[in-house]
């Protein structure tokens, strides 16, 4: 039972540790701005945008072709 205590507290420890050291880390981290944080979106949605469109233009490529080559 004894063993079992020191285990405990040697994880408890760890852990203490880990979020202790990971609380430091998140205070050195550069957080967007809000006008960033847009930026970024947007660029995003468009990229999305264009790749669905691309994809939608080589399905319906690809799905003519095939119904050619069937029919």
């Amino acid at each position: 039972m004894g063993d079992w205590f020191r285990r405990v507290g040697v994880s408890v420890r760890q852990s203490t540790g880990y979020f202790k050291e990971a609380w430091q880390e998140l205070k050195r981290v550069h957080w967007p701005t809000r006008k960033e944080t847009y930026a970024a979106t947007s660029v995003v949605l468009i990229l999305v945008l264009f790749i669905a469109l691309y994809l939608a233009f080589v399905d319906f490529g690809l799905t003519r072709a095939i119904q050619a080559l069937l029919s």
